[in-house]
């Protein structure tokens, strides 16, 4: 069984027991969260799809850490014109292990 959840701009297929990583969320560490935005649903032979979300399912998840990524080199330059700019940049973002995906009907 899987899903397909929206958190922040971005869509993630999410599945029992995986931990993805997602934009910062403001919780504390081992706090459940409920992720009710679910855009479709697949279980074994059948498969869900919302228009947009669905309504009654539920995917649980708890924060396993809240860090930032590795740091990224942002570099302008303009040729022949003696400018140049470096800057370094690091994303937060939330560690989330999926416990439960339920659908209620």
């Amino acid at each position: 069984m899987y899903a397909i959840i929206k958190s922040g701009s971005r869509q993630y297929r999410v599945a029992e027991g995986q931990t993805i990583r997602v934009n910062r969320l403001q919780a504390e560490l081992n706090d459940e969260i409920l992720l009710d935005q679910v855009l479709l649903l697949a279980d074994g032979e059948t498969l869900k799809c919302g228009r947009p979300l669905l309504s009654g399912v539920d995917v649980k998840a708890r924060v396993v850490l809240q860090g930032r990524g590795k740091k990224i080199l942002v570099f302008k330059k303009k040729r022949r014109q003696g400018y140049h700019k470096a800057q370094g940049h690091r994303q937060d973002f939330t560690a989330l292990r999926i416990l439960s995906i339920k659908a209620s009907e």
